[in-house]
């Protein structure tokens, strides 16, 4: 059932919802990243029985509670992850990361199971996703096509189907632009919305923490998991409470011919 399961979150959900076992998915995943056979993709991936470990200690009885359980995603490699290297695309300037990023302590918090940490613009410099020393990611709907950048691992990641949604960041467009060029989701939230804690920055003022995502709906629900106020992020915020209308009867949209 999961070899040809869409990620989305509606799809896992009610997958889940009638029996669907999370290590199954997790297996779907790494059959994708193989076949797919994009080196490009992931600078880290988590081995495979870490994450089967981390899918058969999710508790069934916690699926409503549990906003994001058993969604698998990926963050970029300029956000930490405990015990795993943050590169930020350098070799040389890789550390060992002692704890994860506050967003990312959400999320596995509310049930995601982390697969890997993704490719990039070195320190998130770039809106074309090729300048990385390691191989480029393929554009997933033109691979002629530049990927976008600089969070072109997180976005094609996604656009492939390998995962439900990702992590990247967006200073000046590294989250949209390869959104955009991948046909995907991206979504970025306003300054301080979310904690930058855990994150290499690029412009700390004006550095986000972005979401990628297959539908608006699903990059919503991540955002919602991950809003809170960090007291140990000088720039994060409290964000107000989540109000959303619907959309007027008489809105119009032009579309340019």
């Amino acid at each position: 059932m999961s070899h040809d399961l869409p990620f989305d979150l509606q799809s896992l959900r009610a997958a889940y919802a009638t029996g669907l076992d999370a290590t199954e998915v997790v297996k779907a995943v790494y059959r994708r990243i193989q076949n797919l056979g994009d080196p490009g993709i992931f600078i880290t991936v988590r081995d495979r029985g870490d994450v089967l470990k981390e899918a058969e200690t999710l508790d069934r009885t916690q699926l409503e509670s549990m906003p994001l359980w058993g969604l698998p995603f990926a963050v970029k490699d300029n956000i930490d992850i405990a015990g795993m290297p943050t590169t930020a695309a350098c070799p040389d300037f890789a550390y060992e990361a002692k704890e994860d990023a506050f967003v990312v302590q959400r999320l596995r918090a509310a049930g995601a199971l982390l697969i890997g940490k993704t490719n990039l613009d070195q320190f998130a410099t770039g809106l074309v996703g090729v300048r990385t020393p390691y191989p480029s990611p393929r554009n997933a709907i033109d691979p002629e096509v530049v990927p976008g950048g600089s969070s072109s691992g997180s976005a094609v990641a996604v656009a492939q189907g390998l995962l439900s949604f990702s992590l990247g960041t967006d200073t000046a467009g590294s989250g949209r632009v390869p959104a955009a060029l991948n046909g995907i989701v991206g979504l970025k939230p306003s300054l301080g919305a979310l904690s930058n804690r855990g994150v290499v920055p690029a412009c700390r003022t004006l550095d986000c923490v972005s979401i990628f995502a297959l539908t608006a709906d699903d990059a919503f629900e991540i955002f919602k998991s991950v809003a809170v106020q960090d007291s140990r992020d000088a720039y994060s915020r409290a964000y107000p409470a989540f109000r959303r209308s619907g959309m007027l009867s008489h809105l119009r949209v032009g579309v340019p011919s």
